[in-house]
């Protein structure tokens, strides 16, 4: 078991597109949003994955994730998601040591933007990339559970 140390920004500006290493596009669904216990599928290129998430403390929690056959992820997603399907774009952003993650979110969520930026421990220090506004880790609107 891993854990995930998160900590989520709302974007100001699009500065992070000149700044992307990289840009790949993300399709998930979630098959169960209990916060205890999200499961998650996601399709990145071509990988897909399940992931199993324990609830949050604050920016911290249990992370299982298991790479799958791409049939069944797409069987997943077509027959099992609970709620929407969430496509996004995803731009990774190298600033002062980490690699930030920002979604650009298309269809119903086009508009919204969020970086994140995983942490070696809670209390790691890091400095804001210039695109990074308002902090919501830990707000349950800004997870994509809830989306």
């Amino acid at each position: 078991m891993a854990k995930e140390i998160e900590r989520k920004f709302l974007v100001t500006d699009s500065s992070y597109k000149l700044m992307a290493k990289e840009v790949k596009h993300i399709m998930q669904a979630y098959l169960n949003r209990d916060p205890r216990s999200t499961v998650r599928v996601r399709i990145t290129g071509d990988k897909a994955c399940l992931t199993v998430k324990g609830l949050n403390d604050g920016a911290v929690r249990d992370e299982w994730e298991y790479e799958i056959p791409m049939p069944d992820a797409h069987s997943m997603i077509e027959r099992c998601a609970s709620g929407r399907v969430i496509n996004k774009t995803r731009y990774v952003v190298a600033f002062e040591g980490f690699d930030w993650e920002v979604d650009e979110f298309a269809g119903d969520l086009e508009g919204l933007t969020v970086a994140e930026i995983e942490l070696p421990s809670a209390d790691t220090q890091f400095s804001l990339p210039p695109f990074a506004g308002s902090e919501v880790t830990g707000d349950p609107r800004y997870y994509n559970s809830s989306l």
